[in-house]
């Protein structure tokens, strides 16, 4: 987990360099867009690629509750890639997935990939809800005045450093929205420079790395 914590709407949240955002003060992990069995639908269309991403997920989110100590988890949407994505899920994940729900306050909030697909899992599964007056959703509401945590964007900071461009995982923040990277591990990600980004979520924009030891932040234009 990140070892530096940042203030949000009067709140204060530790992002962690997986994706996560932990929220102390509810004892709370915040993930988005899991994309369980992302590789299983690429399958069905005859499209190959390694079928680890379920196990590959699960496995980081159960180390990032481990890590954080947390009791609670929010999923602010998009857990499945589709709304197959529940049946086509292995035994041995499908076991530890619920595991973590009754174990859990479980929480997996709709999006426009999954809808209700995880309801079969456990846990409580709602459009979105408001904890301390801050809206949890997927999909970011533009000009939305409400305090709001949000995925679907999947953003990503790019740089070049030393002639090489490299991308890592960010949050992007403004002083009324914050929109996860996504946690999953076959998602991709939008440059959060992007303008669909701002028109969102609005400026000033920052991006936040969350790495082991501190959290860099950066201005984009």
């Amino acid at each position: 987990m990140s070892a530096v914590a940042f203030s949000f709407a009067g709140e204060t949240f530790r992002p962690m360099p997986c994706g996560g955002l932990f929220w102390a003060a509810q004892q709370a992990l915040l993930v988005a867009d899991l994309h369980f069995e992302k590789a299983s639908w690429y399958a069905t269309r005859q499209q190959f690629l390694p079928p680890y991403d379920s196990v590959d997920t699960l496995n980081c989110l159960i180390d990032s509750i481990e890590a954080s100590g947390a009791a609670r988890v929010w999923c602010l949407g998009d857990s499945f890639h589709d709304a197959g994505g529940p049946a086509r899920l292995g035994d041995g994940p499908r076991a530890a997935l619920m595991q973590l729900t009754r174990g859990l306050d479980w929480v997996w909030i709709t999006g426009n990939h999954d809808h209700e697909a995880a309801r079969s899992l456990g846990g409580r599964v709602m459009a979105e809800c408001h904890v301390q007056g801050i809206a949890l959703r997927h999909e970011a509401i533009p000009h939305d005045p409400t305090p709001e945590i949000s995925g679907h964007y999947h953003p990503k900071l790019r740089l070049t450093v030393r002639g090489r461009g490299i991308a890592r995982r960010c949050f992007a923040v403004t002083p009324t929205k914050i929109v996860l990277p996504a946690f999953g591990a076959l998602t991709g990600g939008l440059d959060v420079g992007d303008p669909a980004l701002a028109r969102a979520i609005g400026r000033p924009l920052q991006a936040l790395v969350a790495t082991p030891e501190r959290l860099l932040s950066f201005a984009v234009a």
